[in-house]
């Protein structure tokens, strides 16, 4: 996989989770419609699952980049920002041979 989709799925998830929460808590604080919290809450629960499983399967994962997607709602933004960059592992190898 080239450099700059290799996080792509893990985008992906941690802004699906963002506006769906976004979404979640406008309507909860504005006019409540029961319906848009049963159609956006699974969505949410999904985009989380599958964060935190990204999260899981990246090579470069740290305990701390794991921890933060646990966190709801915002998780998968602050780990994918803690994970180094797909770049650097490929640097650091051409460096060491």
């Amino acid at each position: 996989m080239p450099n700059n989709t290799v996080r792509r799925p893990l985008r992906a998830a941690a802004t699906v989770e963002l506006v769906s929460l976004i979404a979640l808590l406008t309507n909860v604080f504005t006019v409540h419609v029961p319906t848009i919290a049963s159609l956006t809450g699974p969505v949410h629960g999904c985009a989380y699952l599958f964060g935190i499983g990204a999260v899981l399967r990246d090579r470069q994962r740290t305990t701390a980049a794991v921890a933060l997607s646990v966190i709801p709602g915002f998780g998968g933004m602050l780990a994918l920002r803690s994970l180094p960059a797909p770049q650097a592992q490929a640097r650091a190898a051409t460096q060491m041979s």
